[in-house]
């Protein structure tokens, strides 16, 4: 079986850089420009937001890129027709973020399915537990090559995130804070901590950092204790007021 695309990437001797952005926004056929551009920037992997109407996870901005997106026309399966042809342009990670609805109402097998023949490499789904993962979907989603990765809180138990570390492929979405996604310039002493004590409890599974991180100042503290970093409701913000085609300026402002 081929190596999947996210250990490949995770091999690498270097701290990585994620971009989470919606499918379908700032304009429907916006999808695969941004994904174009962001290769061309020097992103690492890219987390292509399935835009749900009750993203349970995500601050105002994501949930105003998401209905803007629904409102667009985006859809599952317009998705999927978007990214049909991907692989002949982009080779980084590509990583499906959404909520387990809109998977269940495609059909979860279909849905995997559709992942392998397009070359999505994994999953996020903030709102499938670990436990439900493991006892029913995990044996299809291996079948189907596709990583499935999970978040962890500053207050998830110890015990928990070994359980989550053991049954772990890919990497562990690190949340930075208790709170939903939105853009902070600079991380307290808590978040510090936080990032320590996984940083020492030396997990088998890297962690990348999401949640706040909107500047050097963000990426530089996250990436002091993690794999990589992700980005979102900044580059979000970015391409509302910027545009598509100015996606470089955006990465030059971060490393």
């Amino acid at each position: 079986m081929k190596q999947n695309r996210i250990d490949l990437k995770f091999q690498e001797d270097k701290k990585l850089l994620s971009i989470y952005f919606s499918a379908g926004f700032p304009n429907l056929e916006d999808t695969v420009p941004i994904l174009k551009n962001l290769q061309a920037a020097g992103v690492d992997m890219v987390e292509i937001g399935l835009p749900f109407s009750d993203p349970l996870a995500d601050g105002p901005t994501i949930q105003e890129s998401s209905t803007q997106a629904l409102i667009n026309g985006m859809t599952t399966e317009k998705l999927f027709t978007q990214l049909e042809s991907i692989r002949d342009h982009i080779d980084i990670p590509l990583v499906l973020m959404g909520y387990f609805n809109p998977m269940m109402q495609y059909g979860i097998e279909k849905f995997c399915k559709r992942c392998e023949a397009i070359g999505i490499d994994g999953l996020i789904i903030p709102d499938l537990p670990v436990d439900v993962y493991h006892e029913n979907y995990k044996s299809l989603f291996d079948q189907h090559g596709l990583y499935n990765m999970f978040l962890i809180t500053p207050q998830t138990p110890d015990a928990r995130i070994r359980y989550i570390d053991e049954v772990s492929n890919g990497f562990i979405y690190m949340v930075s804070s208790a709170a939903v996604t939105g853009a902070k310039t600079t991380f307290g002493a808590t978040q510090t901590d936080y990032f320590q004590r996984i940083a020492n409890m030396n997990l088998k599974t890297p962690t990348v950092v999401g949640f706040g991180i909107s500047n050097t100042e963000t990426y530089t503290a996250a990436i002091s204790h993690s794999k990589g970093a992700i980005i979102g409701s900044a580059f979000i913000k970015f391409l509302e007021e910027k545009g598509v085609d100015r996606i470089h300026e955006f990465m030059k402002g971060i490393r």
